[in-house]
């Protein structure tokens, strides 16, 4: 739905470029995805470098902070990168709260195990695929539609 106005090439660049924050994010998540799948290690290659500086202590916060002041509550900048840049941040707090309750709550009573394991896998492979429908769609010139989170978004981007 583009009924905000035309979306140019570089608005597209940029809504797609802003997924790649979550997709590290739920990385946290793959390693019993990629333990069980040890021929799909060579994807994760590109993304190295990106992971090395996002691993630097506070990285991930000063990154927030950056998008959300200097894209997402600036009006001289297009809404549908506006909208994409927040959606990208809401679904990386998503990913944290997850985290959270998996280090804190399950894995202490779970201890490991299958249940445990398919938690990650399930949550993992949910960050891709959200990440590859957004990217798909804002490459398309599309405003993304992820229930509840788009929701959240569009109150928030006028």
């Amino acid at each position: 739905m583009t009924w905000r106005g035309s979306t140019t090439p570089q608005d597209r660049l940029f809504a797609c470029l802003v997924y790649l924050l979550p997709l590290l994010d739920g990385l946290r998540f793959a390693a019993p995805f990629f333990q069980q799948f040890p021929a799909l290690l060579p994807i994760l290659i590109p993304f190295q470098p990106l992971m090395a500086l996002y691993n630097f202590p506070f990285a991930a916060f000063i990154i927030f902070i950056l998008l959300f002041m200097l894209v997402v509550r600036n009006d001289n900048i297009s809404h549908f990168v506006r909208f994409n840049t927040l959606q990208a941040i809401l679904l990386g707090i998503v990913l944290s709260l997850c985290s959270l309750v998996m280090s804190f709550i399950l894995q202490p009573v779970l201890q490991g195990g299958l249940i445990l394991e398919t938690l990650f896998n399930v949550i993992f492979l949910g960050t891709v695929a959200a990440v590859v429908y957004a990217v798909v769609q804002s490459a398309l010139g599309r405003y993304a539609e992820i229930p509840t989170i788009s929701d959240a978004v569009y109150m928030q981007v006028r």
